[in-house]
């Protein structure tokens, strides 16, 4: 037997008509979006927080959902968990011709130009519009979606040279900025100017060959880590709630020390 079968067969049972979970049966392809995102976030801070001994436990959940779609497919006569492994592998095999064709490629650089290049070929074919920046999807996060557009616009040579005129972007943009929230405050140029200045942070990470995405969460679990301390550093004051913005900068900053 296929080791996917069991969960073929549970996913079945759960949606069984008759005997299956309320909950599972009443469950459509919109309704699973926010769930897999929310999986695939699993994922991915379990790999950031080096808990592998954990990761087959989300991958598992994450593979649910694959199975999950497939079976309402399956159930509409559309496709079934078969037809998308075909699906797959057949993509794997056409755009890495160098592994399963006679053709070499010499980098995992060359490579990603090579597959970027296949996959626009295979939307040209398909009738799409050839724009390069076509089929980057809408529903990814907003930094994630900034990066993509910027590698494509980069291969076409529409880029900064280095990494020193990035930075002068993000100050320009910084200043425009401020510039805006002196002159319109609270007015829709505020917040076209911050979006070009995340824009143009999102810029610098690619030339640092940093994703921004993990930068943030980064970021967001320090932010996380310093206020929990800075609350209880506060807890014997009478609590944050009590405490006054001199009091809680310097316990932010005892933080800080404390780390250093």
């Amino acid at each position: 037997m296929s080791e996917i079968e069991p969960l073929l067969e549970i996913m079945r049972r759960l949606r069984d008509p008759e005997n299956g979970c309320p909950w599972d049966r009443q469950q459509t392809y919109q309704s699973l979006v926010s769930h897999t995102l929310e999986e695939a976030y699993e994922v991915a801070e379990t790999i950031e927080q080096h808990d592998l001994a954990h990761l087959p436990d989300e991958l598992g959940d994450l593979l649910f959902q694959v199975v999950f779609y497939a079976r309402l497919a399956e159930e509409e006569g559309r496709f079934d968990f078969a037809g998308v492994v075909r699906r797959i592998c057949d993509k794997l095999v056409r755009r890495h011709p160098h592994v399963f064709a006679a053709t070499r490629v010499d980098s995992a650089a060359a490579q990603t130009r090579e597959w970027e290049a296949h996959k626009q070929r295979e939307r040209e074919q398909q009738g799409d519009s050839p724009g390069l920046l076509d089929g980057v999807s809408l529903t990814l996060p907003a930094l994630t979606r900034a990066l993509k557009l910027q590698r494509r616009a980069a291969r076409a040579g529409f880029d900064w040279p280095s990494v020193t005129g990035v930075l002068d972007k993000v100050r320009e943009e910084f200043d425009e900025v401020a510039e805006a929230l002196h002159a319109a405050p609270g007015s829709d140029r505020v917040v076209e100017e911050i979006g070009d200045l995340l824009f143009s942070v999102v810029n610098l990470t690619r030339h640092l060959d940093v994703d921004p995405e993990t930068a943030l969460r980064r970021a967001n679990r320090k932010f996380e880590h310093r206020f929990g301390q800075v609350e209880t550093r506060l807890r014997a004051q009478g609590g944050i709630e009590q405490a006054s913005l001199a009091e809680m900068d310097a316990a932010w900053e005892a933080v800080k020390r404390s780390e250093a």
